[in-house]
């Protein structure tokens, strides 16, 4: 059985914890996974302005899938995105898709392009 963490802060910004941790199963809360919510939000899904986890979602994003305005991970979708599979405006990776894209199989305006004209 995986080690059940949870810490939050007490202060608060704009309504959230400055800092949620939610890592492993909530037996009490019948969840299966740590569901973190804040500023600073860390887990197995976490969803806030920074964002750490399995499933993270926020403005800026890390995970294993990320989903923000800054997203990196394995899988992600963002304004500028970069991972094994990256899908938004500006996008770096293995498989790469957007307005501006660079990486193994990339879909979009290469970036490489754009430099040459500029230079």
């Amino acid at each position: 059985m995986r080690k059940t963490i949870r810490k939050r802060s007490k202060q608060t910004i704009f309504g959230l914890p400055l800092v949620d941790i939610a890592c492993g199963p909530d037996p009490a809360k019948n969840e299966r996974f740590g569901n973190a919510h804040g500023v600073i939000a860390i887990g197995d899904r976490a969803t806030g302005w920074i964002a750490l986890g399995g499933l993270a979602r926020g403005g800026i994003a890390i995970g294993g899938s990320a989903i923000g305005i800054i997203a990196l991970g394995g899988a992600s979708l963002g304004l500028v995105s970069a991972g094994g599979l990256a899908l938004g405006g500006i996008a770096l990776g293995g498989l790469s898709a957007g307005v501006l894209a660079a990486g193994g199989l990339s879909l979009g305006w290469p970036v490489a392009r754009i430099f040459a004209t500029l230079f």
